[in-house]
C-alpha cells in the first residue's frame, strides 16, 4: 500500500476531511517520523513551549532531524512567575541545541511589580480565567500573530489524562492554527526513558519531589500516593487541567474580557 500523498505544504482550508485523512497517516508513524513529516508539510512552523519532558524530547528529537537553522523556532511563554530553574534549563537548551527561543510576556509587563501594579496582586486566586487569559493566552496569540505562526508543536499526550485523553496527532483550533502533537500516543515511562538514554537536560525540580513544574503558586510537590505525572499542579483544584493555551481562544478571550470589564478590586493602572 502507497504511503499517502498531501500538499507541501498544507493549505487552508483544513475541513475535518483533510484533517481526518492526515491523522490516519500520522497515527502509524512513530514520534520521530511525525516531527520530519511535520517539517515537510506544516507551514509557519513553530515549537511552543514550557520545556516540560516531553517538549524536551521534541526539541531533542529535531535536533537528530535538521540543522538549527532548519528546525522550527521555541516560543516559550513567560508568565513571570516561574521558577528560577525553569530560567536555567532555557539558557542550557539554547546553548546545548542552538535553536532560537522567542520569550513573550504579559503585555507592557516585564516585570512582576509592573503585572502587579496593572493587575493587582495574587489575581490568579481572585479571578482564575481572566490571570490565564493575560499570562498565557493573550501573549500567545500575541507571539504567533508577530512571528506569523501558522503551525505549532506541543509538549501534550493523551495519557495525561484530562482534556488532552482524546488527543489526535494534528488538530486544528478555533483560530485555524494548527496543533501538531507528535508524542500523542507515548506513556510517560517512555518519555523518561528517552530522557535518560539520550541524556537530554529537564527541570531540576523534577528530582526535588516535583513532578510537574510550571507557575511556582501553581506548582507543588506530590505528595505520597499522588497520582498521574501532573500531580502537584493546580493543587485542589480537581476540575482544572489546562492553563488556558491549549483552550478555546475566543472563548477565553471573551471571558477575560466580561471579568476585566466588572473592574471589581482589580487595578487598571498601565505598566510602565
Amino acid at each position: 500500500m502507497s504511503e499517502p500523498t498531501f500538499e507541501k505544504p498544507l493549505q487552508p482550508p483544513f475541513s475535518a476531511e483533510k484533517l481526518a485523512a492526515v491523522n490516519v497517516h500520522l497515527r502509524s508513524l512513530e514520534p520521530q517520523q511525525i516531527l520530519a513529516w511535520a517539517l515537510e508539510h506544516l507551514p509557519g512552523l513553530y515549537q511552543t513551549t514550557g520545556f516540560g519532558l516531553t517538549g524536551l524530547v521534541a526539541i531533542d528529537m529535531l535536533s537528530k532531524l535538521a540543522e538549527p537553522d532548519s528546525r522550527p523556532p521555541l516560543i516559550f511563554i513567560d508568565t513571570l512567575y516561574h521558577f528560577p530553574e525553569t530560567h536555567e534549563l532555557i539558557s542550557e537548551v539554547e546553548e546545548r541545541y542552538g535553536v532560537k527561543v522567542h520569550v513573550f510576556k504579559p503585555e507592557d509587563c516585564k516585570t512582576v511589580e509592573d503585572f502587579e501594579k496593572k493587575w493587582g496582586e495574587r489575581l490568579w486566586e481572585q479571578y482564575e480565567d481572566i490571570y490565564d487569559y493575560v499570562v498565557k493566552v493573550e501573549p500567545g496569540r500575541r507571539a504567533y500573530e508577530q512571528l506569523k505562526v501558522q503551525s505549532v508543536i506541543t509538549g501534550r499526550r493523551a495519557s495525561q489524562g484530562g482534556e488532552r485523553a482524546s488527543l489526535q496527532p494534528l488538530e486544528v483550533d478555533s483560530t485555524g492554527l494548527l496543533k501538531l502533537n507528535p508524542l500523542f500516543a507515548w506513556s510517560f515511562a517512555q518519555v523518561e526513558q528517552y530522557i535518560k538514554e539520550n541524556n537530554v537536560p529537564r527541570n531540576k525540580l523534577l528530582d526535588q519531589g516535583y513532578r510537574s513544574v510550571g507557575d511556582w503558586h501553581s506548582t507543588s510537590k506530590s505528595g505520597e500516593g499522588d497520582a498521574g505525572e501532573r500531580a502537584g499542579r493546580w493543587a485542589g483544584k480537581e476540575n482544572k487541567t489546562e492553563c488556558g493555551l491549549h483552550k478555546d481562544y475566543f472563548d477565553m478571550q471573551r471571558k477575560a474580557g466580561q471579568l476585566e470589564a466588572t473592574k471589581l478590586e482589580v487595578g487598571d493602572a498601565t505598566c510602565v
